[in-house]
């Protein structure tokens, strides 16, 4: 039987408690290599890897390889706890046989890190998308849409769950309907551009959605 529709995670601040620290990180590296943009980890906001690197270090070849070299070893040391409402809401929708697909701005080198730690994403996710599997990151649509191709559900039956304005922008431009999570961003902020706003996903569930699917 056809599934009634189906859920796209974002991953870092959504489901994985990430964006704090790599706040610390990327506001340190703005202090080095771009001093005139203070709170230089708000401008990546589910940015890739590699659109930081095209955006902000496209000039430098040396400074590039810094900063990758940089990020893999702060990765290897960060903590991949969940956020509140994560693993809870995973099991419901499994039971409930709803296909899940994390889609994130990271590379295949940070998941299989991630993956150490959380063997259990392969059981909840059909499909995890990676920015190395399509040429165009967020805010582009790209990655919403190979992830509602891999589950073999159509996009306007898909729930996008995320908490960075370009992954929003890019849910809607898929064709989704984006619930938008205030654990990054503001309420106010994200608000004009997501369908609808929680808190986290503590305050989803499986009513929840059927109720927003009718």
């Amino acid at each position: 039987m056809k599934p009634k529709f189906a859920v796209l995670f974002d991953n870092d601040g959504v489901v994985l408690n990430t964006e704090p620290q790599y706040d610390l990180f990327w506001n340190e590296q703005g202090k080095i290599f771009h001093p005139e943009l203070p709170g230089f980890a708000s401008y990546l906001k589910g940015f890739s890897l590699e659109k930081t690197l095209e955006v902000y270090f496209k000039d430098n070849e040396e400074d590039r390889i810094t900063i990758v070299k940089r990020l893999y070893e702060f990765e290897d040391n960060m903590k991949f706890d969940y956020l509140p409402g994560a693993i809870e809401l995973f099991q419901v929708l499994y039971e409930h046989n709803i296909p899940m697909a994390l889609v994130t701005s990271s590379n295949d080198i940070k998941m299989e890190k991630i993956l150490r730690v959380h063997p259990e994403f392969k059981k909840y996710f059909k499909a995890i998308v990676t920015s190395d599997k399509v040429t165009k990151t967020k805010p582009s649509p790209e990655c919403y849409l190979f992830g509602a191709r891999e589950l073999g559900v159509d996009p306007s039956n898909c729930f996008v769950f995320e908490d960075s304005l370009a992954g929003i922008e890019a849910g809607k431009s898929a064709g989704c309907f984006v619930i938008g999570l205030a654990t990054t961003n503001s309420r106010e902020k994200i608000e004009p551009f997501a369908d609808t706003v929680i808190k986290d996903l503590s305050e989803a569930s499986y009513s929840f959605l059927i109720d927003l699917h009718q």
